[in-house]
C-alpha cells in the first residue's frame, strides 16, 4: 500500500470503533432466541466503515452471515479470508454465476429466465446456492406471483446446478410507526414461504428482518435477521429511535485539523461567491475538507457546525472541493483538533444531526465520505 493509500499525509481521517461494532452485534443477539443467525450487512463498504474490518468484528461477535449487494464485493471478502456464508443480496449477472459457485458465495435469485441462463455457466458437481426473493411490497427487486414461486422452486429442485438455501423479503416500512404496511407484507411473505415449504420440504434460511424490524419487533422472525444501519451504531430513522430497546453504539468518528488560521476584518468575504461577510473582526479558521472527500456543501448552507475545542464553530462561506473555513471563538494554533462528527468534551455532533441538517437519513453520511478520507481501525487489527 502506497503512502497516499493509507492516508499517511492527511490531516483529515476517520475513526472506526470495532469494539462498538461488535457490541452492536450482541445487543441484537441479545434479543432474540439463541438459535436466530446474524448477518451482517457490510455492502457499500461496511456502509463506509470498512467491509473487511467490519465483517472480522462482527463475525468475532458472533454473526454467523455476511450480507453484500453486489458480487464484486462478496469475492473482495472471500479473498480477504472471510470464510463465513456470504449471501449478495442483488442480481447478479448470470453469466457469473460460475463465480460465485467458485467463491461458495450464495445468491439471489428471483426470474425464471435467470435461472435457465445461469445453469449454463454452472458445474452440477457443486451446487450454487440460491435464496429466493419476494417483493411483497417493496417494489423493488423479487418476485411477485405464487405461480412463478412455484415454478422456481421446482426448477431449482430439478437442477443439480441449484440448492435452494433460502427464501426471504425486504420490509418496506419497519422503521415508521404505522405498522399496516408490514402487516400486509408478513401476510403476503407467510404466504410464499407456505407455498415454497409445501413443494420443497424444510429450506434452511427464511428472513425478513432488517435493523428497525430486528430491533423494534424481536421474536417475530423466521431464523436470520439482517443486520444492518444499526450494526455501525445508527437507528433506522430518527422518528421512531425511542422504540428501539438497546442503546446503540456509533462507531464512526470524522476529524480534521486547523491548516491556516487569520483574523479577518469586518466585511470580509470567505469563500467562493462572497456569501458569507464578517460582522465584526473575526477569527476564521481552515479545515482541509470538502466535498471531494463526500463532505457537501449543504453543511454550510444548512448551518452546520464543528466541534474545536469541545465548543461549536459555525462553517462558514461556501464548503469547497477540499477546504472550508469555520469562524472560531479565539486565535488558535495550526493543527487544533477539529471534529466533524464525534465528540469533543462535553459536546458532541452526531451522524443523526448530520444527516437532519441534510434532510437526509443516516445511512447517507457514513456512505458519502469516500476512500480519500483514511480510515484508522481501533483497537487496531490483529495481523
Amino acid at each position: 500500500m502506497n503512502a497516499y493509500q493509507a492516508g499517511q499525509y492527511r490531516d483529515t481521517w476517520i475513526e472506526i470503533d470495532l469494539e462498538a461494532i461488535a457490541d452492536n452485534v450482541k445487543a441484537v443477539q441479545a434479543l432474540h432466541d439463541t438459535d436466530i443467525n446474524v448477518m451482517a450487512v457490510v455492502k457499500a463498504d461496511g456502509y463506509g466503515h470498512g467491509a473487511t474490518q467490519v465483517a472480522r468484528a462482527a463475525i468475532a461477535a458472533g454473526a454467523q452471515w455476511i450480507g453484500v449487494a453486489l458480487l464484486e464485493e462478496a469475492v473482495a471478502l472471500r479473498e480477504a479470508g472471510i470464510q463465513v456464508p456470504i449471501l449478495v443480496l442483488g442480481r447478479i449477472n448470470p453469466r457469473d454465476a460460475n463465480v460465485a459457485q467458485q467463491y461458495k458465495i450464495s445468491v439471489t435469485a428471483f426470474q425464471k429466465e435467470w435461472l435457465a441462463e445461469a445453469k449454463t455457466y454452472l458445474d452440477t458437481n457443486t451446487p450454487l446456492n440460491v435464496h429466493m426473493k419476494c417483493d411483497t411490497g417493496m417494489g423493488r427487486i423479487g418476485l411477485t406471483e405464487e405461480q412463478t414461486l412455484l415454478d422456481m422452486v421446482k426448477t431449482i429442485l430439478m437442477e443439480d446446478a441449484f440448492h435452494l438455501e433460502g427464501i426471504f423479503t425486504h420490509l418496506a416500512t419497519a422503521d415508521e410507526w404505522a405498522t399496516d404496511y408490514l402487516e400486509r407484507q408478513l401476510k403476503y411473505f407467510q404466504t410464499y414461504v407456505k407455498l415454497a415449504k409445501e413443494t420443497a420440504g424444510p429450506i434452511p434460511y427464511v428472513h425478513y428482518s432488517n435493523s428497525a424490524a430486528s430491533l423494534r419487533y424481536p421474536g417475530t422472525d423466521y431464523n436470520m435477521i439482517r443486520f444492518g444501519i444499526s450494526m455501525y451504531g445508527l437507528v433506522p430513522a430518527v422518528d421512531t429511535a425511542a422504540d428501539i430497546p438497546v442503546s446503540l453504539l456509533p462507531a464512526m468518528s470524522l476529524h480534521s485539523r486547523l491548516v491556516h488560521v487569520k483574523k479577518v476584518a469586518p466585511s470580509t468575504s470567505i469563500s467562493y461567491g462572497a456569501t458569507y461577510q464578517a460582522s465584526e473582526e473575526e477569527w476564521i479558521g481552515t479545515v482541509p475538507i470538502g466535498y471531494g472527500d463526500g463532505w457537501l456543501r449543504a453543511n454550510a448552507t444548512n448551518g452546520g457546525e464543528v466541534l474545536v475545542e469541545g465548543e461549536r464553530c459555525p462553517i462558514v462561506g461556501r464548503i469547497c472541493m477540499d477546504q472550508m473555513m469555520v469562524r472560531l471563538p479565539k486565535e488558535l494554533p495550526v493543527g487544533t483538533k477539529v471534529t466533524l462528527i464525534g465528540q469533543q468534551k462535553e459536546e458532541k455532533i452526531t451522524i443523526e444531526e448530520v444527516a437532519q441538517r441534510l434532510s437526509t437519513i443516516t445511512y447517507e453520511i457514513p456512505c458519502t465520505l469516500n476512500n480519500r478520507i483514511p480510515r484508522y481501525y481501533y483497537p487496531a487489527e490483529k495481523q
